[in-house]
């Protein structure tokens, strides 16, 4: 069967279209790798993190179902409600059960991406509950009725001119305003309001540790802190991939997170949760979502240890020139294109193709994934599953051909430099070239280097 139309190019070929933006963004992302760079470097530990963190996850994979079992005892006895939710479907119906049962009609929501996964906030809307994002960045996008754009800088395809257009709207800034600082407390002020008057407060999970029964989440605002400790309700929304064994072990994940996603030595905050506070009550979700399927795969259950920093995506030469929104997805980039097609392999297809393989995700990832092995596998599943668009197949089918056959190649590259120098004006012609599109052809060399090596190599031993 054929997909739809290459989702991803086509997103793309649309934020590109904005070359200075495009470039904004790039320059952006990378002055962020660079940060994460640094940060690492201070450390002479690092590497030895890296491999901490990655045994850990691989040895909590192992014996998932048992940790889970642990945490979710100990939860119960720490007096938090614990809920299981096999898919998206029933982790918002769990939450809207638990509005129904408190009559309540507002939530402050932190940063979550599992809650975008599941589509939590268009299906709450529908239900006539105001959903309000809190973290800054997800509030501007869903001022703009957008989904964010990087799991860690939600707006980061905006420029301030955006955002204080944005304000001026919705918040009544004065036009034309970019100061970041007033256009933060503009926010601050406007948020303030719906913290307190909200019913229910929803916060994501970092780490949940099984020993404890505890659950950890990090930010940089404080407003999952604000919302959960004014709310008398307060729902933790968590993938049961969040899981680690103990709480000595929250130590090598705290020091890998921050650093690894914007070059902070810390995040801001990192909030402890253990028990509700008198008269209040706390609700623990643990949603599986096709986690479990992508555990049962030898190839890609490393994906699991990922602990959503956006290293990958900051490094990711195709995501930092294409936009988050290219992706179509909740979790964007590199890591986002080997999570999507688990859940839904035809609508996901193009993904694992919006990469070059380069390796530097792989390089950069805090616990060792193998992102852009696993990104090579997809493509192989993929096209074993008649998953790929037509065109690409037939591509792929002709270059295999192509490769496996040198006379071929080497006929191919002769006819190659005769058409560019003979017509170069087609040779540019995006019509004919979408290579073309956005780049400028190279000028064709007068002779392959195979040909001048045997031309050197003749009058070396001639």
């Amino acid at each position: 069967m054929d997909t739809a139309s290459p989702k991803h190019a086509k997103a793309a070929e649309a934020f590109l279209r904005d070359e200075e933006n495009t470039d904004w963004h790039n320059e952006t992302l990378w002055f962020v790798r660079s940060k994460r760079d640094r940060a690492a470097q201070s450390l002479p530990e690092w590497e030895q993190l890296r491999e901490q963190a990655s045994q850990i996850k691989a040895h909590t994979l192992s014996k998932l179902d048992d940790y889970l079992i642990q945490l979710e005892e100990n939860a119960r006895q720490n007096g938090i409600i614990v809920h299981w939710a096999a898919n998206g479907d029933e982790h918002n119906q769990i939450v809207l059960d638990i509005m129904r049962k408190h009559k309540a009609t507002k939530i402050v929501k932190s940063k979550s991406m599992l809650t975008e996964e599941c589509h939590l906030n268009p299906f709450l809307i529908k239900e006539g509950i105001e959903v309000i994002d809190t973290d800054l960045g997800e509030r501007i996008v869903q001022l703009r009725n957008e989904p964010p754009s990087h799991i860690v800088l939600p707006a980061i395809h905006l420029k301030k001119k955006h955002i204080g257009d944005l304000f001026h709207i919705h918040l009544g800034t004065e036009a034309g305003a970019t100061d970041p600082q007033y256009l933060t407390e503009a926010a601050r002020i406007h948020l303030r309001q719906k913290f307190l008057l909200a019913d229910v407060a929803i916060t994501g999970v970092n780490f949940a540790i099984a020993e404890t029964g505890g659950f950890v989440v990090c930010t940089n605002e404080g407003n999952a802190d604000l919302g959960a400790h004014l709310a008398k309700v307060h729902i933790a929304c968590m993938g049961i991939e969040k899981v680690i064994p103990q709480a000595e072990h929250l130590g090598v994940f705290l020091r890998l997170l921050a650093r690894s996603a914007t070059g902070q030595a810390v995040t801001t905050y990192s909030s402890h949760f253990r028990k509700p506070a008198p008269g209040q009550e706390m609700h623990l979700v643990l949603v599986d979502n096709g986690r479990t399927r992508q555990l049962a795969s030898p190839d890609f259950r490393n994906s699991l240890k990922c602990i959503r920093c956006g290293a990958c995506m900051n490094t990711c030469p195709v995501y930092r020139r294409s936009g988050g929104h290219s992706y179509h997805t909740a979790v964007a980039g590199p890591i986002g294109s080997i999570l999507a097609p688990n859940i839904d392999m035809k609508e996901y297809a193009d993904l694992p193709f919006a990469s070059t393989l380069c390796g530097s995700c792989t390089n950069v990832c805090p616990v060792k994934i193998d992102i852009h092995q696993q990104l090579y596998k997809w493509r192989q599943v993929l096209g074993e599953a008649g998953a790929v668009e037509s065109t690409k197949k037939v591509g792929m089918t002709g270059m295999d051909v192509l490769f496996s056959h040198p006379w071929l190649y080497r006929f191919a590259g002769r006819a190659g430099r005769w058409f560019m120098q003979k017509f170069p004006s087609l040779a540019n012609k995006p019509g004919l070239n979408p290579w073309a599109i956005h780049r400028d052809m190279p000028k064709p060399p007068e002779q392959s280097f195979r040909d001048w090596y045997a031309q050197q190599n003749q009058k070396t031993n001639g």
